[in-house]
C-alpha cells in the first residue's frame, strides 16, 4: 500500500463513524444514511489522491462535503428532512456549563424533536460541538464564519431549543 493509500485509510478510520453520525441525525435511515456516507468518503478520496490544493483539515473538509450530500439527496428525491427522534442517538455532553446542561438532559425526546426544529446551521453545529466533540475553531473553519460568529450561533440555537422544550 502506498503513502497516499495509508494516509487516507487513517483519514477514513478517524472519520467514519463521526461523518455516518452527522449523516445518519440529517436523514434518519442507516441505509440511507450508509449510501451518503460513502458517497462521501468517495469524494473525499478523489479530491485527496488529485487536490488541486492541500487539504489542511480532512475532518472539516469531509464534514463539508457530507452537508453537501445530505442536500444532494434531499433535492434527488425532492423531500424535507425528517427524523425520527426515537431512532436518533441521544446528544448529551458531560462537559458542557450547567446552562447547556440543564437543556440538553431535558427529556432527551423532546431535545431530539426540538433541534429537528431549528435552523438548519443551528442544528449542525449543536451536533458537532455536542456530539462530535468538534472545538468552536473547527466549526469556524468549516462554516467559513468567525469563531465569535460561531459562539453566537451556538447560544443562539441553544436558547431556541430551551424555548422549544419548554413549550411542548
Amino acid at each position: 500500500m502506498d503513502s497516499l493509500n495509508e494516509q487516507f485509510s487513517q483519514i477514513y478510520d478517524q472519520y467514519i463513524d463521526k461523518i455516518y453520525r452527522f449523516v445518519y441525525l440529517k436523514v434518519g435511515s442507516e441505509e440511507i444514511a450508509e449510501d451518503v456516507t460513502s458517497k462521501v468518503f468517495i469524494k473525499g478520496w478523489e479530491a485527496f489522491k488529485a487536490p488541486s490544493e492541500p487539504i489542511k483539515n480532512p475532518g472539516a473538509f469531509l464534514y463539508q462535503i457530507a452537508r453537501n450530500a445530505v442536500i444532494d439527496h434531499y433535492r434527488e428525491k425532492g423531500r424535507a428532512k425528517t427524523v425520527s427522534a426515537d431512532d436518533s442517538p441521544e446528544i448529551i455532553d458531560p462537559g458542557t456549563n450547567a446552562q447547556d446542561m440543564a437543556i440538553l438532559s431535558a427529556d432527551i425526546n423532546q431535545v431530539k424533536k426540538g433541534i429537528q426544529k431549528l435552523k438548519k446551521e443551528h442544528q449542525d453545529i449543536i451536533i458537532w460541538h455536542y456530539l462530535e466533540d468538534m472545538p468552536i475553531a473547527d466549526i469556524a473553519e468549516l462554516i467559513d464564519k468567525p469563531a465569535g460568529t460561531v459562539r453566537v450561533m451556538l447560544h443562539r440555537g441553544l436558547k431556541d431549543l430551551k424555548e422549544i422544550i419548554q413549550e411542548s
